[in-house]
Formats: C-alpha cells, sequence, structure tokens
C-alpha cells in the first residue's frame, strides 16, 4: 500500500503482498549500512540507492520475512514484484527477482508482461539477467508459445529486452532451441552495444556445456559478423 493507505495503479490486490512488503520493509531498514550503501551503489553505477545490506545477510533476512506465509498465487507474485520495483533501494527488488525465482512454477504466461515491466524499469544486468534465466526462461519452457514473445524481444531497440531474450535459455541445457539460440546470436552479432556482445558470448558459451561442436561451428561460420569478444567469450571453456 502507498501511504495514504492506497494500493499502486496497476499492482493487482494480495493481502501476501501487503503483510510481506510490511515485514520486508522494517527487516531491511533495521539492518541499512549507509556506509556500504554508498559502495554498493557505485559498484553498480548509481543505477539505484541502496541500503547497504550485503547478500549474506540480506537473504537471511528475507527467509524471516516469508518464514510460515502460504505458498503465493500467481496475482501475490505479480503484486510483491510491482510492489518491490516501486521502493527506491535496490535490495527490494532483489527479494522480488529471488521471490519470483522460487515460485514461478506456481506462475501462467500472464506473469510475463509484468516481468517485462520490471526488465525494462529501472534496468541493470544485476537484475535483468536473473529474470531472464529465472523466470522468462522458466516460462518460456512451460509455454513454448511464448517464444513469440522473445522473438519480438531480441528485435527490440531496448537492449534489456533484448538481452533477456539472449539469456532466456541459459539454464535449459538440452531443451535449448539452439536454432532459436544461433538466430538471436546472428540477430544481434553486428550490435555494438557491450551488453548484447557479452549476453551473445555467454549464451553461447553455457550452451558449449551441452553441444560444443555446435558453438565451435556457429562460431567459426559467423567469425565476419561475431564481435572479438562475443567469439572470445563463446569459446572461453572449449
Amino acid at each position: 500500500m502507498l501511504s495514504n493507505g492506497r494500493r499502486p495503479p496497476g499492482v493487482p490486490p494480495s493481502a501476501l503482498a501487503d503483510t510481506l512488503l510490511e515485514r520486508l520493509t522494517a527487516a531491511y531498514r533495521a539492518a541499512a549500512d549507509p556506509e556500504r550503501a554508498r559502495a554498493m551503489a557505485a559498484y553498480m553505477k548509481d543505477v539505484a540507492p541502496f541500503l547497504g545490506i550485503p547478500t549474506p545477510q540480506r537473504r537471511e533476512l528475507s527467509r524471516t520475512v516469508t518464514k510460515d506465509t502460504p505458498e503465493p498465487s500467481e496475482a501475490d507474485c505479480a503484486a510483491l514484484a510491482l510492489r518491490c520495483w516501486l521502493l527506491p533501494e535496490r535490495e527490494y527488488q532483489y527479494f522480488a527477482v529471488d521471490y519470483l525465482r522460487r515460485h514461478v512454477g506456481r506462475c501462467s504466461s500472464g506473469l510475463l508482461p509484468v516481468v517485462r515491466h520490471l526488465i525494462v524499469t529501472v534496468p541493470w544486468w544485476d537484475t535483468v539477467d536473473l529474470l531472464a534465466a529465472h523466470t522468462v526462461g522458466p516460462l518460456v519452457a512451460a509455454d513454448p508459445g511464448l517464444t513469440a514473445v522473445t522473438d519480438e524481444w531480441i528485435e527490440d531497440e531496448n537492449l534489456w529486452l533484448a538481452r533477456a531474450a539472449l539469456l532466456h535459455q541459459l539454464r535449459h541445457k538440452s531443451a535449448t532451441d539452439a536454432g532459436r539460440l544461433f538466430g538471436y546470436c546472428r540477430r544481434r552479432a553486428g550490435d555494438p552495444d557491450f551488453f548484447i556482445r557479452k549476453a551473445i558470448g555467454w549464451a553461447l558459451r553455457e550452451y558449449a556445456k551441452t553441444d560444443p561442436d555446435a558453438v565451435r561451428a556457429f562460431v567459426e561460420a559467423e567469425r565476419g559478423s561475431l564481435a572479438p569478444l562475443s567469439a572470445r567469450e563463446a569459446l572461453k571453456n572449449l
């Protein structure tokens, strides 16, 4: 809820989200460390302010926040994530990312528009990469029809949507749609942005653990178009 008792616009009602947010803000604010917060924000290029809670401590606090709470519905997950994204400090968004990762199996394709909003709002690699691999990926695996959405994302001018499309199959291993992966890499091979070039290399390197010969062949065939960074990352462990 907002300070006036109203729910933020576009956020579904959720008593569970109300409870979690009340616990979360109390626990995290009590653990804030302003000096550490400045260093953490600087490391993340000041994309957002931080409370200054180290990851191990944050995860321990998160466990206390979620203890003895019921399993969420899709609406609960959406409400929690959207409300965490309205809070300024980055740790709240990390909590939402972890919560979605834990409960994505309870969600349907209807969550993907919410995840898209999270990807393009206060975007940086620290949230985008985890959302891509641990929320978008499982949603697409459960509903292959969602590949139509990632096919749109790879063409999008928003680099974070394109990066999410490149990385969403990171954990698919032998279930990877190799044709789509290679097609996405080919489509963005000439992109000048570092984050796209790095994502291409990372996606290929991860798939190389499953089919190294296919990745070698792809990189060799695309030597003229792939950025040296992408090719180097792709072949790093081969």
